[in-house]
């Protein structure tokens, strides 16, 4: 593998998604004590899955400045790949979340209305962290398991596996290709597609909510194809193949850009996200305006 382009991409996802996120998480924050939406809740907690997932991604920076070697104590090689593939199926689970209630939202504005409350949002949330969390909990079981092979070199970080490994690694990947992407995939084309119909066949929706349904559609379906397909898809080639194909590692260098693209989706989708950017952009400009106006007046509309 190229250790210097995955240093490369690791070195420029942090660059370009810590800033964005912290921005997000500021956001989102001031939102939810002002006038707090199941959408932002959700949105709220893709944030932290980012943050969490580039908090970790030094450790992989490491690793690919010693040419791919693991010379970190063992034990946060297994917490390092937890949270490394538990962010990712996290993000697809929320996205997945946050079209369903674009999609209610639209279907059945008066209805959904009633029983829109932050607190199953909040819920849904917590119950997504545990569902991710404990699939990809598989991290610890894999990387402990005793196969009595004295071969395995263990400064290799969750790569080199047994066979044993992986007659259980292979179709718990199976299961991850069609529960935890393909299903979500499927939601989020189904939800925004009919989302955009029903707001483009309503003559008195204005041109800004259906740009920004279109805006969010169109960045939700880039994250999958981008970001989570290529990396899935060698789920199911390794399941047909019977081991890890060889490029796998490479599409997990797109999986990371999730957390750049990511930010794109906030600012269609929160007039308080837009606000709180316009207002950065204007104070690295010496633009000075009052970022209290402007966050409180996006959050009324």
């Amino acid at each position: 593998m190229e250790s210097g382009l995955i240093l490369g991409v690791y070195i420029l996802t942090f660059l370009i998604g810590l800033p964005t996120n912290i921005l997000s998480l500021c956001a989102f924050s001031i939102k939810i004590r002002t006038r707090p939406m199941p959408a932002d809740i959700l949105l709220l907690n893709l944030t932290v899955s980012d943050l969490l997932f580039l908090f970790f991604l030094p450790l992989k920076m490491h690793e690919a400045a010693s040419n791919m070697r693991w010379n970190l104590p063992f034990f946060l090689c297994s917490v390092t790949s937890f949270f490394f593939f538990s962010t990712i199926y996290t993000s697809s689970l929320l996205l997945m979340a946050v079209s369903v209630d674009r999609y209610l939202g639209a279907a059945f504005p008066i209805r959904y209305k009633l029983c829109r409350k932050p607190l199953y949002a909040a819920a849904g949330s917590a119950f997504i962290w545990l569902f991710s969390s404990a699939h990809c909990s598989i991290v610890f079981f894999t990387e402990y398991l005793d196969t009595g092979n004295s071969s395995i070199d263990p400064s290799i970080c969750y790569e080199n596996f047994t066979s044993e490994q992986l007659k259980i690694l292979l179709p718990v990947r199976l299961e991850f290709f069609f529960v935890l992407f393909l299903g979500p995939l499927l939601i989020c084309t189904f939800c925004y597609l009919n989302c955009i119909h029903i707001l483009y066949t309503r003559p008195r929706i204005c041109s800004s909510k259906r740009q920004k349904a279109m805006g969010m559609a169109l960045g939700t379906l880039l994250v999958f194809v981008i970001c989570f397909f290529p990396y899935n898809l060698t789920h199911l080639m390794g399941y047909l193949d019977g081991k890890s194909p060889e490029w796998r590692y490479y599409t997990l260098l797109l999986s990371t850009f999730n957390t750049c693209l990511d930010p794109i989706i906030f600012y269609f989708s929160s007039s308080t996200f837009q606000a709180t950017v316009k207002y950065s952009l204007c104070k690295v400009l010496h633009c000075w305006h009052k970022p209290a106006l402007a966050i409180e007046a996006a959050s009324n509309s």
